[in-house]
């Protein structure tokens, strides 16, 4: 019989303290205001991050699918995302439509350095800067066993994640003419 009143004893002193700390909790303003900021930041988590639309600004509409061709340095140089809306960027050889991306790869993103030229190098060496970016065709023969590495994997990300539009001309090479039949089977292959 002890043993059951003590039992019963600790039952109600655990529920007079689960009460006890509701009670903590809501009688100091401190508390109440953490408590709030908590409950703020836990809402603002779980809704996800959705930028308010300004009065009058709409978001463009998608640019239809780009036809497979060859580029140029200077070709690629205009699909910058500041002279023409669509952004294309190179990497290993291969020319990828990154417009979808804009908030990354567009003129205020963080690669948009990348924009309209060949990325590989800044992509291989983790270089952000300028002086990853060549004026004139880039061969990539001096990237080390890692770089290259990188390179690849970069390619691969880009293949997976983005509309490979065409390759990178090389300085008197002439450009592929793509026929609709293979740019039905580039589709086919890329749902396989």
């Amino acid at each position: 019989m002890a043993r059951e009143q003590v039992a019963v004893a600790g039952e109600e002193a655990a529920a007079a303290e689960g009460g006890g700390l509701l009670l903590e909790i809501v009688s100091s303003p401190l508390n109440l205001t953490l408590l709030s900021l908590c409950l703020f930041l836990l809402y603002r988590i779980l809704r996800g991050e959705q930028p308010a639309a300004q009065a009058g600004e709409a978001e463009p509409p998608p640019l239809p699918k780009m036809k497979r061709r060859d580029f140029t340095l200077e070709q690629l140089r205009l699909y910058d995302g500041v002279r023409d809306p669509r952004i294309l960027m190179a990497i290993n050889g291969k020319v990828f439509d990154v417009t979808r991306a804009r908030k990354f790869y567009g003129p205020e993103g963080p690669y948009g350095i990348f924009a309209g030229r060949d990325a590989s190098r800044g992509l291989a060496t983790f270089c952000l800067e300028k002086e990853a970016l060549r004026d004139d065709y880039d061969d990539l023969s001096d990237l080390n066993a890692t770089q290259q590495e990188t390179l690849r994997d970069w390619e691969s990300q880009f293949t997976f994640k983005y509309h490979h539009v065409g390759n990178l001309l090389k300085e008197g090479e002439e450009p592929t003419v793509y026929s609709d039949e293979e740019e039905k089977d580039a589709k086919d292959g890329k749902k396989d």
